[in-house]
């Protein structure tokens, strides 16, 4: 059994080096094992690209007969972009087979399983499958939701507080904290901020990693009314692009001028708390956007927390303390009257990043507001 694990951990591992290339793909890894020796490996490394278990009988050759195979999703059984995984893994030979977790898309959920199984191929489900869960929960959610996977990214003092009354907020920070920020964006599909971010900072939004090649996130900015300056760096999309989400009331002038630099304008509906932001996502993800890095100040975190549209909070915690009454809080507006309105988290994740302490946390499942 522990070998059992080491092999499926090994395959987690090299599923998780390709994050942030695979979307809308989950992340997906294999490992092939035969009288105790590893004679396959592979990942699926970007979409449109030949899966995991392809890469791993390539290199298995002939040695996948009789061996065992270990892999983090269920092995697909549909055609898409790519044949089956199922079908080439029911004729490779393998008489064994291990799968961390079934397929969440519940159209296709076991299929893949079954096909094996019905091939006399022994398939055991579940190994490391809680692992696989939190690798995938960007997949998993895209498939039982059909809306982008939002987390709410912000870094506070210890007491609580991401601004100066002033607005002053840079940086609260150290240098190591600010990096793993970058290595977030280059894993998401998108990045948003309201547009008093981009009044006030004037951001670039864009991914900054010395040591490879990085991936710019699609920039969304939220700017019911088009203030967005035509000089912003969000403005100039020659080195990502930018989606500016606007009410349908937004000047059409303005709309015109920053669609010829090239920015896309969604138009969505508005509700009692401004934009709807449930508009959006539906929107956003017919766009091919899957997951979402919102770096908005308090009012934009506000609206996503009311609307209960987040997935995951990862908070990066200063050893400062910076006190004041009027020191901005990472959600502003509404106050609740009792502990009992607050919303209930699940503490999952908590490191040293430099002098910097990150948090990672997620709703429980029955404090999803709407």
């Amino acid at each position: 059994m522990q070998n059992d694990q080491t092999y499926m951990q090994l395959a987690l591992d090299l599923a998780a080096s390709a994050r942030g290339n695979t979307n809308p793909n989950p992340l997906v890894g294999a490992v092939i094992v035969k009288d105790g020796v590893i004679v396959g490996t592979g990942l699926h490394r970007k979409s449109g690209e030949p899966h995991a278990e392809v890469h791993a009988f390539r290199m298995a050759g002939e040695h996948a007969k009789g061996a065992t195979l270990y892999v983090t999703l269920e092995p697909c059984s549909h055609y898409g972009k790519t044949p089956p995984c199922a079908n080439l893994v029911k004729e490779s030979g393998v008489v064994r087979v291990f799968v961390a977790m079934k397929d969440p898309n519940p159209s296709v959920a076991g299929r893949g399983i079954q096909l094996l199984r019905d091939a006399g191929i022994v398939v055991e489900v579940g190994l490391l499958e809680e692992q696989a869960l939190r690798l995938n929960e960007r997949f998993i959610h895209n498939m039982l939701t059909s809306r982008p996977f939002v987390v709410s990214k912000f870094a506070m003092t210890l007491d609580g507080k991401i601004a100066t009354a002033n607005g002053h907020s840079k940086w609260i920070t150290g240098e190591a904290a600010r990096k793993h920020v970058h290595e977030l964006r280059h894993e998401m599909d998108a990045i948003l901020v309201g547009v008093g971010t981009v009044l006030a900072d004037n951001p670039m939004l864009t991914t900054r990693l010395d040591d490879r090649n990085s991936k710019n996130p699609v920039r969304i900015i939220l700017d019911s009314t088009l203030q967005t300056p035509l000089t912003s760096h969000v403005a100039n999309t020659a080195d990502a692009k930018t989606i500016i989400v606007t009410s349908q009331e937004a000047p059409n002038e303005k709309a015109q001028s920053l669609i010829a630099q090239g920015v896309e304008i969604v138009h969505v509906g508005k509700n009692e708390r401004g934009l709807n932001l449930e508009d959006m996502l539906a929107q956003l993800y017919a766009r091919g956007i899957t997951d979402i890095l919102v770096e908005g100040g308090g009012a934009v975190n506000a609206s996503f927390l009311r609307a209960g549209l987040i997935d995951k909070f990862i908070v990066y915690i200063a050893p400062k303390v910076l006190g004041g009454e009027h020191s901005i809080n990472p959600f502003r507006g509404d106050v609740v009257s009792s502990m009992d309105a607050a919303m209930q988290l699940d503490f999952t994740t908590m490191q040293k990043i430099g002098d910097d302490l990150c948090v990672i946390a997620y709703p429980q499942k029955s404090d999803k507001r709407a």
